[in-house]
């Protein structure tokens, strides 16, 4: 029996997660989408809330993973990793998402994650000229051009784990969704 699939699709506000999750999931048979918007509170007892939340979440994997369903992911604890790095958090996640991480990848699946970026970081501008905003984090091109720095760099840390880490250009998606087509076999 072949494994499902974690795909995790990680990244800046404004790269196109929801568009590419959008994507997977409409061309993905028997797959689930999960948009996960974290703990808004930036205080050590948010810490603690996201700590609690990513384990309930890791359990339902655990509890998942013979099931044959692959399983998308708009945003996890690696975000919150990032955001605590940029000190938009008043505490260091780094212990927790050493953890979780470790919980993720000891898991029976096959798992991608996608770490998307612009090469053009001017396209952040238009693409962060939309109506609606959640206010978990200010939408600015600096914003985003922060963060896209920080998923780089903790590719750089990661990228020789026992998971497929693919950055992924999103400046033209259909080029993006050629490539995700080959790497995840999809039509």
């Amino acid at each position: 029996m072949e494994k499902s699939r974690i795909i995790i699709v990680e990244g800046p506000q404004g790269t196109g997660k929801t568009t590419l999750t959008n994507y997977l999931r409409d061309n993905i048979p028997s797959s689930n989408l999960y948009r996960l918007s974290g703990q808004k509170d930036k205080t050590n007892v948010g810490k603690i809330k996201s700590k609690t939340m990513y384990e309930a979440l890791l359990r339902y994997l655990k509890e998942m993973q013979y099931i044959p369903m692959d399983l998308i992911f708009d945003r996890t604890f690696f975000t919150e990793e990032v955001y605590a790095r940029l000190g938009y958090k008043e505490y260091s996640f780094t212990d927790v998402f050493h953890e979780l991480y470790h919980n993720l990848i000891s898991l029976n699946y096959d798992i991608y994650l996608f770490l998307l970026y612009i090469e053009d970081v001017s396209l952040y501008r238009k693409r962060l000229d939309r109506e609606f905003h959640h206010d978990y984090q200010a939408f600015s091109i600096n914003n985003s051009v922060e963060q896209q720095n920080q998923y780089l760099h903790l590719y750089t840390e990661l990228k020789d784990s026992n998971i497929n880490i693919i950055p992924l250009a999103m400046d033209d998606y259909q080029s993006a969704y050629e490539k995700v087509n080959q790497l995840l076999k999809i039509r």
